[in-house]
């Protein structure tokens, strides 16, 4: 028998970076989706021990940012056609598809905090699009935290659509309200139920675009 091959025979693993840690963890997201992705699954496709990627990301939410920040990089540059408010909107709807393409990274975006350039870079186009609308400075600064807010919640509302009983629930629960208890609701079922995601998606941002340009942010302001 041959004996076995000496550690310095052995091919050397490569070095690791940050860089290589989130594109790995990326790869496990596409592959077996966000619940797979663990410091211990991780740690197992870059053959090394889970301790060492601490070195690199402190912890699981740290990494889920990383995670985020990375994706936002796919996010496609709106066209310049339209309107300002359009490609703000267009914008936002592109984040959101990215996110609903991976179901988990939509719900754990809701409180990821990424900081790297692609986050950065989307905010440079937010602020952006806001300046050309003139809308004032610190509205246009308030403002694309509540109009990423919504479009992220939306991913996330919607990343659950594999199982719909839940939604089928809600629907019959609205259309057999009692008017004697919900007249509201009962007056409204129908129109509660209307509307694709998309349309619905759509005027929400309009209205957000809307009360952003046209509501002052309180006069005095603690600076972080």
């Amino acid at each position: 028998m041959a004996p076995d091959k000496s550690r310095r025979e052995r091919p050397a693993k490569p070095a690791l970076t940050r860089d290589g840690i989130v594109a790995a963890a990326v790869g496990i997201l596409r592959e077996e989706g966000l619940r797979k992705v663990t410091m211990r699954r991780l740690a197992q496709e870059l053959d090394t021990g889970a301790a060492s990627l601490y070195v690199y990301v402190r912890n699981t939410a740290e990494l889920h940012a990383a995670i985020l920040d990375e994706l936002l990089g796919t996010i496609p540059t709106p066209s310049p056609d339209g309107s300002w408010r359009d490609r703000l909107e267009r914008l936002l709807t592109a984040y959101t598809t990215m996110l609903l393409e991976y179901p988990g990274l939509a719900l754990s975006a809701l409180v990821a905090r990424p900081s790297g350039e692609n986050y950065l870079a989307l905010c440079e186009n937010l602020l952006t699009l806001l300046v050309e609308g003139d809308v004032s400075p610190e509205q246009r600064a308030w403002g694309i935290d509540i109009l990423l807010q919504y479009a992220t919640a939306t991913a996330a509302e919607h990343a659950d659509e594999d199982s719909p009983e839940d939604w089928d629930a809600l629907a019959r629960a609205l259309r057999d309200a009692d008017e004697a208890t919900h007249p509201q609701i009962a007056a409204h079922a129908a129109d509660l139920l209307t509307g694709r995601p998309a349309q619905r998606m759509s005027w929400g941002l309009q209205v957000l675009i809307t009360g952003i340009a046209d509501t002052a942010v309180p006069p005095e302001r603690n600076r972080t």
